[in-house]
């Protein structure tokens, strides 16, 4: 017990211990990094990846995978520049906004259809989705163009001092998530249904509703992210090519979510869209190749699969040897 207690805050102590070793080794070498304006640029760099990444943690626990975020946060930043226009400002941008907020909901409501209603397998699922939104984003805009309001920019980007007051409402978001997920009925029901799903509808869980909003979730999240990703690249692009669904995958499991469901934190996984973003934002300041950063989240991601998964590798060993042990001692009872 005190093990697994222990091992489901091991992602947390784990990311914590990264940023802060990370973080200490570029101040010392690094005067710029510790500036307001680099720490401002650093949590808005992770804006777009905390937010997709929470709502991808929504669908892997329950078991399943969104690879359609990424271009629906390109879509997103597409349609910004339709509705969100240069010449728009003031209150005149909340309809924009909000249509950005429909995007997500139709696709979550789409990707769900797909999985609960059609039965198909939720990567497949996903996959198509991807194809979709991927054409449509070059059917609205052949080629980067349309500015994004500058008003709509210096809005998401504001700050208190070097913080984003967005970054605020975000860490306020997944501290309420792992309240709900580990304190209320229905986020144990939510974990239950990504451990056994056939179980869950025994107990007479609605597991099919339980996941259908777990898409639509991950959905909103992800067009949230493509608004905080129109501010940051300020223009209608249809080729954002920035791998955004490996990467919120790779996140919510360094938060500690599991890949076969039922297990998560968003708290973890936001804290591992900072250290990525984190290294992401230092990697320039010491001259290094961006392809170094993408080498570090393979190999994370291998470590904290077995790092993780360490209680049930060794409650595998134990079995087995205490299995030969009894193997033996029957060889040589029979011997006797």
């Amino acid at each position: 017990m005190k093990w697994s207690r222990f091992s489901g805050a091991l992602p947390l102590v784990l990311m914590t211990l990264l940023i802060v070793a990370v973080g200490t080794f570029a101040t010392v070498r690094q005067d710029a990094f510790l500036t307001s304006f680099n720490l401002n640029n650093l949590l808005l760099l992770a804006m777009p990846l905390a937010l997709v990444s929470l709502g991808q943690t929504c669908a892997l626990l329950v078991g399943g995978f969104d690879v359609s975020v990424a271009a629906l946060m390109t879509f997103c930043v597409v349609v910004a520049s339709y509705t969100m226009t240069y010449e728009t400002s003031g209150w005149a941008l909340l309809p924009g906004g909000l249509v950005l907020v429909a995007v997500g909901l139709g696709t979550g409501i789409f990707n769900a259809v797909l999985i609960r209603v059609l039965k198909l397998p939720s990567i497949i699922a996903t996959l198509g989705t991807l194809s979709i939104l991927e054409g449509a984003s070059l059917l609205l805009r052949d080629h980067p163009e349309g500015p994004i309001s500058s008003d709509a920019v210096s809005g998401l980007t504001k700050s208190v001092s070097f913080v984003p007051i967005a970054f605020i409402a975000v860490v306020v978001l997944a501290v309420a998530g792992d309240v709900w997920l580990y304190r209320t009925r229905t986020g144990l029901a939510t974990r239950a249904v990504g451990l056994d799903e056939t179980s869950s509808r025994r107990l007479g869980m609605a597991t099919g509703r339980i996941v259908f909003f777990a898409f639509v979730a991950c959905s909103v999240m992800a067009s949230l992210a493509g608004l905080y990703l129109a501010a940051q690249v300020q223009i209608g692009s249809p080729i954002l090519d920035i791998g955004f669904s490996l990467e919120s995958i790779a996140c919510a499991v360094l938060g500690g979510a599991a890949l076969s469901g039922g297990k998560g934190s968003f708290v973890g996984t936001l804290l591992a869209a900072l250290f990525l973003s984190l290294f992401d934002n230092i990697l320039p300041l010491f001259h290094q190749p961006t392809e170094y950063s993408q080498i570090t989240i393979g190999v994370l991601i291998l470590l904290a699969l077995v790092l993780y998964s360490a209680p049930d590798l060794l409650a595998r060993f134990r079995t087995s040897r205490a299995g030969v042990g009894r193997l033996r001692s029957a060889e040589g009872d029979a011997a006797g």
